[in-house]
């Protein structure tokens, strides 16, 4: 048995010596080392040994094994060496040729306008709130004085997961649950996607929605608006002309909506503003008492308000975009005007 091993031991070193490439190295690894090997075999064959010899035959069997391993691995190393001494002897880089360009990408137009209406906030003093985008019925809707049967319902196309799970019309369901959890004050904006049963050449079954509320004594309407005009002008110019126009929402009293002078024809009436001069940019109001009472404010000692933006909406409006799908199509024609 000794002899045998040893005569291995010699024939592959021979072989390993006598190779002239590596895939010859390869070959003899395999002979010797595979699964089927011929050192293998020997090593499986030391279960039919006598037990008081085993242990010395396997010692030198693992000891050949290793030895057989470092020679074929100084042998690769070699050719490797040599390989790549041809490489670098033969081949040579040819800096007449063009280089090749990779272009860079760049945000998204609805991310750029996000970005910018954040910093516009958080510059006023407002900070980054977020919340689960499948919601509860109740923060969605009946925390926000949207009873079950409330007419009010009516306006939101909602996707039920089931009759109390949905997935978010608004991120005003955030304000409830930022409230649960903190006194006043409180000044917060809350981004997020939204979802909606709607899609057409101005509405997608999923949209970006900025929510924002502060809470406080004695915060008045004078307060939302006067932010509300900073916001608008610094994203549609000093000059661009703000009103407010009395409208309802169940979550906010008084309620209104806030126009801008039509940033396409400025002012003077066309198809975009429907000929009125003016185009809706946001809903705002008061917080209505009853959201208080459901978190547990005391509606006679604090005031506030809330307002939510579309931000595809502000993005369409700012750059002149009459087509909503556009924002997903990605096609690069159009991203890269931006």
């Amino acid at each position: 048995m000794m002899k045998e091993i040893l005569s291995i031991k010699d024939s592959a070193q021979e072989e390993i010596n006598n190779t002239d490439n590596l895939d010859a190295v390869q070959n003899i690894r395999i002979k010797y080392l595979g699964k089927k090997g011929i050192l293998t075999n020997k090593i499986k064959a030391l279960s039919a040994i006598a037990k008081e010899e085993r242990r010395e035959f396997g010692r030198i069997l693992n000891e050949t094994k290793d030895y057989i391993e470092n020679l074929l691995i100084r042998k690769e190393a070699l050719f490797k060496a040599a390989e790549l001494d041809n490489v670098l002897k033969t081949q040579r880089i040819d800096v007449t040729v063009p280089g090749c360009f990779t272009p860079f990408g760049h945000l998204h137009p609805t991310t750029k306008v996000l970005d910018e209406i954040i910093e516009i906030f958080l510059s006023m003093g407002f900070r980054i709130e977020e919340g689960p985008e499948v919601e509860l019925d109740y923060y969605n809707f009946e925390a926000l004085n949207f009873p079950k049967d409330h007419p009010a319902r009516d306006m939101q196309d909602t996707f039920y997961i089931t009759d109390d799970v949905v997935l978010r019309t608004h991120t005003s369901s955030v304000q409830i649950r930022i409230m649960e959890k903190h006194n006043p004050p409180l000044k917060v904006i809350a981004p997020g996607k939204v979802y909606r049963c709607d899609a057409d050449v101005s509405h997608t079954p999923m949209f970006q929605q900025l929510e924002g509320f502060m809470v406080d004594k004695s915060i008045s309407m004078s307060d939302l608006k006067g932010i509300l005009e900073v916001f608008a002008h610094a994203v549609f110019g000093p000059k661009t002309p703000v009103r407010f126009r009395p409208s309802f929402f169940p979550f906010t009293e008084p309620s209104a909506e806030v126009d801008i002078g039509c940033v396409i024809c400025s002012g003077k009436g066309c198809s975009v503003c429907k000929n009125t001069g003016w185009i809706e940019i946001l809903g705002a109001g008061m917080i209505n008492p009853r959201v208080f009472e459901k978190v547990g404010y005391d509606p006679d000692l604090y005031t506030g308000f809330a307002f939510g933006m579309g931000i595809e909406r502000i993005t369409m409006l700012k750059y002149g975009i009459d087509d909503i799908r556009l924002f997903f199509e990605n096609d690069k024609r159009f991203l890269e005007q931006f």
